[in-house]
């Protein structure tokens, strides 16, 4: 029941009481009717799902908030669990600013289906999850019934977006500006829009979008807003027809800034349709009601499209990373039961009661039917409890032959004229009889008395009651007609997510198949939710509005009394009150509460049915509490499952205190046999000690004895060694004494006969040597004497044989001499080179001076020669790719040294290749297969417009065959040019990066004409270029024009592309403009 007010039952404290309690153990409850699911997922393996349905304004947005909260409390800790429900709670805020709006019924209600997969693993903790959007009330963008009013989203960018961002999206805070914002219900009490925008902004940061991601957004909605205020004017055409014109373009301009489309191309899309046969292709005007229509289905599909794409976008943050098998909780949220009151129920209304009916019948199937179904098919003892079936209300909408779905996109497709009175005609046509459909002419109709029902609408009877649906509408909604012009013209927008929209915008893939209708799809996708929700265990959530005022402490008893009776409860009361609580086969039974009976623990061998029943005669359970069907056995009360389920607990604790006591003897043994064990290591190890120590103790007292009887009879010794020792110094003594006095009267003697003998020696010593003198002075004058004869005689032989050989000595003397010397200066020289050889780099120009003149030669020569060999040993260290660079900057040399400006900048820098890392980066992974050639440059490039000469960004790809272009975002190839197909290359002789790309005429790469491109890497491109065409087998040597002057083909008009020097403009870059239809005009800055 919705309170229309704030209750503190959705506490934490609530969340701790209701979590692990039975389902009837405590008091009704939406947390408890969550955590049976969520158990019954956890423990049993069984996907869940929670059905909440109920009116518009009941409170079901607010409960599948409040399950999903639950879940996410109880669940498991840990940071990647919490950043996923952060993730998966933080969705709805999202989802709800852009698909919920204020209605008369409900201040927040849901416009739009929505079915969450929420995926957990075997533990219970949430992976990831999966949503599912269903029929978006897109009408609402552009008209909203009196007192209700657009999507939140609108009036919370316009309440709490900044100033600076307001005035980036074009936008004022004034809601009155904006057509599409109703004003009588713009500020909802009790709704802080500004507050909710910055939550709203949080939650897309925290689901994780991107800033770009959300600018975009918001300039989608921007762009819907101003698309509003475009009015259109009539014009008259001088053939008669009436056209349509824009009033004021501002609001155009501005929208088209926003979105990046020209203004011209979506101007003309407002004024014209064109429809394309397989033939031909016809144009046609639009007048104003066909503009506006055009303008107002561009809002909603615009509108629309963004909103599939955001639910896209948060299933891509919030799906499950891994692949294994996941257990499932879907929560479904859809719009409830509308009926107003005044008649106003359109196409929309009406789908939404069909899906309330849908959703009404699976609960019939699963709960009351199937349930009774169930009994008789086990032979349980049963009455029938009489229900309605409301099967005949879907097959009235659903029927594919004879469904007013069917008949609808029937009459769309039809050819000739298609209004909504030629569809309500068939309706009375086909339907007349049908018990629950009534129109003017069918024959359940009493209009002769029932003056409610009009001329232009029929009625049926739901199973919530009786539904006036006003049949103006019908045909257009479900056609829901896009005019192709628009769509292309989106498509041509640069905004980077307008493209993913409206891929049928694309001219390459026009598709003349006329779309499915809305009915059609919203039929097919409501029929794959229901096979979803049949393939899980069903909960469900009946949230009942007590009043129609939104006002607390307000409960009118018809209307309460009304939605339990079209809801079924009664009936689902009757039926749970007459049956079993409880129903479980045999084997699961037998299997989960097997350990309560000492015959069927551990293992039953029989039967899985005869062991239930002994297992259940075993326990103290009364036997009209339960019965045992064919497969299965049903349990009346839900006391007595909860009895089998305490005493299941009590003895798994009992066994897991068996299995503790078990273990824990084991570890106790283990560790006592452990301990033994290292008590005998320890011990021993211990004595070893001991007894090293007492070895030791016994060793030092052993050493000190020892010591000790070793100092005494050392010392002992000593003494007799002392005493032994004087005496012999004594006797030494006595004895030097006396052979000294012996020894100096010897010596006095001897001296005395010495005296007398040296004065003899003396005087025969002068007579001696006065012998000796005579005698020398003789031998001397006769020595002097022979010398001189000698000396004489040498001196004359020595003239007679230079008089003899005179003339061979001056012939061949010098020559020698002069050899001999020439010889030890080159060896001189040489040995000093081998000290002041200069190093081994061969950019190394020194060598030592020449210390001769006549060495000039060997001076030239030897540098040249060891240059030589240096660099061929520098050489020989380089590997093949070093070589290739070297051969690619040689190349580059000879093409551009002195010729182009921009050539010294480059000789430093390395030539890389591929600077986009193709191969690697999973961006381009889609172009990288579709090069099947080796890539030898890859670098983005501008390719130049001739129209206006700004360039458009591209990938520059080169291979061994072709030069490639393709789309930088896309990936996708714009154009590829075989090699043989170039004639040349044209650049300038300035700093700027500008080439040509000229294409040989007659070719069919030459059928767009010629490439102008600029590259930041001009000179490597070229050279690579110009390399590869030289080693090209099928190809000529590639021309490279270098001047500043050149002509470029474009298509059927050659233009003249000149390079001029101007003053630095726009931080130094190089311009581009076009002077006239045959001169581009580049302006390259001066360099100091």
């Amino acid at each position: 029941m919705n309170p229309y007010r704030v209750l503190p039952i959705f506490t934490p404290e609530k969340v701790e009481e209701y979590r692990n309690r039975n389902f009837y153990e405590l008091s009704p409850h939406i947390y408890a009717l969550a955590d049976e699911a969520y158990r019954s997922l956890r423990d049993q393996d069984k996907d869940q799902c929670i059905l909440i349905t109920g009116e518009s304004g009941a409170g079901k947005t607010e409960a599948s908030k409040l399950v999903m909260s639950y879940v996410a409390a109880v669940c498991g800790k840990g940071q990647e669990v919490n950043k996923v429900k952060e993730q998966l709670l933080q969705s709805n805020p999202v989802l709800e600013a852009f698909g919920n709006a204020k209605t008369v019924r409900n201040d927040n209600s849901s416009r739009f289906g929505k079915y969450m997969d929420i995926e957990f693993d075997f533990k219970g903790d949430p992976l990831g999850g999966v949503i599912s959007n269903y029929l978006l009330e897109k009408s609402r963008v552009v008209k909203q019934p009196r007192g209700e009013r657009n999507f939140h989203i609108f009036y919370q960018l316009l309440s709490g977006a900044s100033d600076d961002t307001l005035k980036k999206l074009k936008l004022d805070r004034d809601f009155s500006k904006y057509n599409y914002l109703s004003l009588d219900s713009a500020v909802v009490n009790g709704l802080d829009d500004a507050a909710n925008f910055r939550t709203v902004k949080n939650a897309m940061q925290i689901v994780g979008f991107m800033e770009d991601e959300v600018q975009s957004v918001l300039e989608l909605v921007a762009a819907v807003l101003k698309l509003g205020d475009i009015e259109f004017k009539p014009e008259s055409r001088c053939n008669g027809t009436d056209e349509s014109r824009i009033k004021d373009k501002n609001d155009l301009k501005e929208m088209c800034e926003l979105l990046g489309i020209e203004q011209s191309v979506l101007e003309r899309a407002f004024s014209y349709r064109t429809v394309e046969a397989r033939l031909e292709k016809v144009s046609t005007t639009l007048n104003v009601a066909q503009a506006y229509y055009a303008r107002d289905a561009l809002a909603k599909n615009l509108y629309s499209r963004l909103f599939s794409w955001l639910v896209t976008r948060i299933n891509e943050s919030i799906k499950a990373q891994t692949k294994a098998r996941h257990k499932v909780m879907g929560v479904l949220d859809i719009y409830g039961f509308e009926i107003f009151e005044d008649g106003d129920n359109s196409f929309e209304q009406f789908i939404i009661n069909y899906c309330n009916e849908k959703l009404q019948q699976i609960f019939i199937e699963l709960t009351l039917r199937e349930e009774q179904e169930e009994y008789v098919r086990e032979g349980i003892e049963w009455t029938n409890i009489e229900y309605f079936n409301n099967a005949i209300i879907c097959d009235l909408i659903e029927n594919h032959q004879n469904g007013i779905l069917a008949m609808l996109d029937e009459e769309c497709l039809r050819p000739g004229t298609v209004t909504d009175e030629t569809f309500l005609d068939k309706l009375n046509t086909i339907c007349a009889e049908h018990q629950h459909f009534e129109s003017r002419l069918s024959k359940n109709s009493k209009f002769l008395t029932d003056h409610s029902l009009p001329h232009n609408c029929f009625r049926i009877q739901h199973y919530a009651g009786k539904v006036l649906y006003r049949v103006e509408g019908f045909v257009d909604k479900n056609n829901d007609l896009l005019y192709r012009d628009l769509s292309q013209a989106m498509y041509k927008a640069n905004h980077s997510l307008i493209k993913q929209l409206f891929p049928e915008g694309n001219p390459a893939k026009v598709n003349l198949k006329r779309p499915p209708t809305a009915g059609f799809q919203f039929r097919a996708s409501v029929g794959t939710l229901m096979k979803n929700l049949q393939t899980k265990n069903p909960n469900y959530i009946r949230c009942i509005k007590p009043n129609d005022k939104k006002a607390s402490h307000i409960f009118t008893d018809s209307l309460v009394c009304h939605q339990v009776r079209y809801l079924g409860l009664m009936e689902n009361v009757r039926v749970r009150r007459a049956g079993y609580a409880f129903r479980q086969a045999y084997e699961p039974c037998l299997e989960r509460y097997k350990m309560l009976c000492k015959r069927t623990w551990p293992h039953w061998r029989g039967p899985a049915r005869e062991g239930v029943e002994v297992l259940m005669a075993d326990l103290p359970v009364p036997a009209e509490e339960f019965s045992f069907g064919r497969s299965k056995i049903f349990i009346r009360n839900p006391r007595t499952l909860f009895f089998l389920e305490e005493r299941r607990r009590q003895c798994l604790q009992d066994l897991a205190t068996l299995i503790q006591k078990i273990y824990r003897g084991w570890k106790c043994r283990s560790h006592f046999l452990l301990l033994k064990k290292s008590q005998i290591v320890v011990a021993a190890w211990y004595r070893r000690y001991a007894q090293e120590k007492k070895y030791q103790k016994i060793k030092s007292a052993t050493t000190v004895v020892q010591s000790y009887t070793r100092g005494w009879q050392a010392r002992k010794l000593l003494r007799e060694l002392k005493y032994q020792k004087r005496c012999e110094e004594a006797v030494t003594t006595i004895s030097a004494f006396w052979h000294g006095t012996q020894a100096r009267m010897e010596l006095r003697r001897l001296k005395q006969e010495a005296r007398n003998k040296q004065a003899v020696t003396v005087i025969w010593a002068y007579w001696q040597g006065t012998k000796a003198r005579r005698e020398l002075r003789t031998l001397k004058e006769e020595a002097r004497r022979k010398h001189a004869v000698a000396v004489i005689w040498a001196y004359w032989q020595g003239l007679k044989v230079r008089r003899e050989y005179r003339k061979f000595f001056r012939a061949n003397a010098g020559k020698k001499i002069y050899d001999f010397t020439i010889q030890r200066i080159m060896q001189k020289y040489f040995l000093g080179l081998k000290s002041t050889m200069p190093s081994m780099s061969p950019i190394d120009k020194s060598w030592p001076a020449r210390p001769y003149r006549f060495l000039d030669g060997v001076h030239r020569e030897l540098p040249r020669i060891f240059h030589l060999w240096r660099c061929k040993k520098y050489r020989s260290q380089f590997t093949e790719e070093k070589k290739a660079v070297y051969e690619e900057k040689l190349e580059a040399s000879e093409i551009f040294k002195d010729k182009k400006a921009l050539y010294p900048s480059s000789v430093s820098q390395p030539f890389k290749g591929d600077y986009l890392e193709i191969s690697k980066n999973p961006k381009y992974q889609k172009l990288n297969s579709a090069v099947d050639e080796k890539v030898l440059l890859a670098d983005v490039v501008n390719k130049i417009n001739r129209a206006n000469g700004k360039g458009t960004a591209r990938i520059f790809l080169l291979t061994k065959k072709s030069v490639v272009l393709a789309d930088q975002k896309t990936g996708q190839v714009k154009a590829s040019v075989p090699l043989p197909d170039l004639a040349s290359v044209s650049v300038s002789t300035q700093s700027d990066g500008f080439f040509a790309l000229r294409l040989k005429e007659g070719s069919a790469s030459a059928v767009k004409g010629d490439f102008l491109l600029s590259s930041e890497h001009l000179i490597e491109i070229i050279t690579k270029l110009h390399r590869t065409g030289a080693t090209a087998a099928d190809s000529e040597q590639l021309n490279v024009d270098i001047s500043d002057e050149f002509l470029v083909q474009f298509k059927h008009d050659k233009v003249c592309v000149k390079f001029i020097q101007g003053a630095p403009k726009n931080g130094n870059s190089v311009s581009c403009k076009r002077k006239n239809n045959r001169l581009l005009e580049v302006s390259v800055p001066t360099t100091a």
